[in-house]
């Protein structure tokens, strides 16, 4: 008997069950998770999971590490932007707030795990987010340092920049009553306000 052909664009079992597993890990984090549910929300049983990813926590690891490396390649294109240092800088404040913005479900999961007393998500936000920003505080250092604010450092301006970007991302329908009226490019504002000031 033949085997069955593949349907074009329909994306293969494994990216399907990541894809379903990071919303269910964004809605309730990792301990709230279910191999079930997320088996559920692909349309197949448990056991087919099972195949594709052992444990949850393989399952998990390879969904954050699939977010990171993501957001890793839209920033290292940032980084690789032409122009001066502004230019570079505002290429790196669009290309994460663009990826927030386009998954808010990795932004709600990011600080899951950033809150969570346990599990393997900070490890793995360690693992994986820590190099992404480390290397973003040596670029700036290295090349804008003078332009930070007053009194701040390339590190706490940035993870300013990040908490601000990911808790909009994720806040939902609280956004509008806490944000305001949506406002175009709002990361590079926020980032520009805190790492570059004007020269007088």
């Amino acid at each position: 008997m033949a085997r069955p052909r593949k349907v074009p664009n329909v994306p293969a079992t494994r990216e399907r069950v990541q894809q379903a597993a990071r919303g269910v890990f964004a809605r309730v984090g990792f301990a709230g998770a279910t191999l079930g549910e997320i088996a559920r929300e692909v349309g197949i049983r448990r056991p087919s999971l099972l195949h594709h990813f052992a444990t949850k926590d393989a399952l998990y690891r390879e969904v954050v590490a699939g977010a990171f490396g993501e957001l890793g390649a839209a920033l290292g294109a940032a980084l690789e932007h032409e122009g001066d240092t502004r230019a570079r800088l505002e290429a790196l404040a669009r290309a994460f707030g663009g990826f927030v913005e386009a998954q808010p479900e990795v932004a709600r999961l990011v600080l899951r795990e950033v809150l969570a007393d346990g599990g393997p998500g900070q490890a793995i936000l360690l693992e994986q987010a820590a190099p992404l920003l480390d290397g973003v505080v040596a670029f700036v250092e290295a090349h804008g340092l003078e332009r930070l604010a007053a009194g701040v450092s390339a590190r706490g301006a940035l993870m300013a920049v990040v908490s601000d970007a990911l808790l909009r991302a994720a806040a939902g329908p609280l956004r509008g009553p806490l944000w305001g009226p949506p406002l175009p490019d709002l990361t590079w504002a926020t980032a520009r306000a805190l790492l570059w000031t004007e020269a007088p």
